[in-house]
């Protein structure tokens, strides 16, 4: 019998690498020699920096680059010299959590920091790079960060722009002659669940500048910003942005990041899986246990068990599912896709119990699993 783990984390309580061993744990005792296969997963989100390391068995890369006020601050990539892959988590140089509350202001902000990290791992030999765009500080459509790699952006008189949200409007043209030529010859890919357009009621500035301390007034500013920085764009690349889905991610890192790096964007659990080699280590399973914190409507709307339900479909795997609660009726889950399911609060005390004492519980319920198991053997 072959049995996949892939779960996502226990948000606050059990991380995706834990739920494995849990999980491992409690069949090994009732099921014997097996073959059992971890395949944690994330979804782009927090932790998705471990998952990554897990499979990729890198180590952390420090290197000297600017916040998003242009402060000099210590900076980190995971780099994995065997793979060469460089994963680039744009909080560590452009994040709001390097902010003072005081301080936030994403017209300010610049993602230059991330642009430094992403030509560091391009000097360190990388041929693939990744790119985790979420928790930015910024609104500046990726200018800051392409002004890293070499790109200049200039204003009408042809004078080079500061790369900060505030300016977007006054850049007339971009000059791309000094564009790192290496560049050309990496993979980029960036983990975006974002569906946002660039600009208008549903972009980057009017949905999500407010959270990183943006007025009424600035949120103007950025959105007509976007708004004639997209017209430049598009005559430099032949590109419309207003059309790519996920422009607007990011404060518009999602089109920055697609049209000054190549990259290809796509959901953090797609991104995950493909560095599993997910869909072909899967193949002739019986089963794959997955989970995650909470088991409910949102459940299919692209997150991680999502994915895992898809794979498991298309290879007609059955599915067992161990989460924290579940919220759902055993006619919905089945609909889903689920053969099997249980949660920690079917046995936890109450949710203090339940969010203390995860690891024990899953344990408990992979155990409970296996027992039924041999029984319908």
């Amino acid at each position: 019998m072959k049995i996949v783990i892939a779960p996502d984390k226990f948000k606050g309580s059990l991380s995706s690498i834990e739920f494995c061993q849990a999980v491992e744990k409690g069949l090994r005792e009732h099921l014997g020699a097996i073959e059992i296969i971890q395949l944690p997963l994330a979804d782009g989100g927090d932790g998705t920096i471990d998952i990554l390391n897990f499979y990729l068995k890198g180590s952390f890369i420090e290197v000297q680059v600017h916040d998003p006020l242009f402060r000099t601050i210590t900076g980190r990539y995971l780099f994995s010299e065997d793979s060469k892959t460089a994963f680039v988590e744009m909080a560590e140089a452009s994040g709001h959590k390097l902010l003072k509350s005081a301080e936030k202001n994403c017209k300010n902000a610049t993602t230059l920091g991330t642009g430094e990290l992403i030509m560091s791992a391009v000097t360190k030999g990388a041929e693939r790079i990744i790119l985790g765009i979420g928790g930015s500080a910024t609104n500046d459509c990726g200018i800051g960060m392409a002004t890293a790699l070499g790109y200049r952006f200039l204003n009408s008189l042809g004078e080079s722009v500061s790369p900060i949200g505030a300016n977007l409007s006054q850049i007339a043209g971009i000059d791309s002659s000094e564009k790192d030529p290496r560049l050309n010859n990496i993979q980029f890919f960036v983990a975006c669940d974002v569906t946002n357009p660039l600009y208008g009621e549903n972009g980057a500035a009017k949905v999500y500048a407010k959270q990183k301390g943006a007025t009424p007034d600035d949120i103007a500013l950025l959105d007509k910003g976007l708004r004639d920085f997209a017209e430049v764009l598009e005559r430099h690349f032949g590109v419309d942005p207003q059309k790519v889905q996920g422009a607007g991610a990011a404060g518009g890192m999602g089109i920055g990041s697609k049209l000054f790096l190549s990259a290809h964007l796509m959901p953090g659990i797609d991104m995950i899986k493909d560095l599993a080699d997910f869909d072909q280590t899967i193949q002739n399973a019986d089963w794959i246990i997955t989970g995650e914190g909470r088991l409910d409507q949102q459940t299919l709307s692209g997150k991680t068990l999502n994915g895992v339900l898809h794979s498991a479909k298309d290879q007609g795997i059955s599915v067992a599912s161990f989460c924290g609660n579940i919220q759902l009726t055993e006619e919905e889950i089945e609909n889903f896709g689920i053969q099997y399911s249980d949660a920690v609060m079917n046995a936890a005390i109450d949710k203090d119990d339940a969010m203390e004492n995860s690891k024990m519980y899953v344990e408990k319920m992979a155990g409970t699993f296996a027992k039924w198991l041999k029984n319908k053997v």
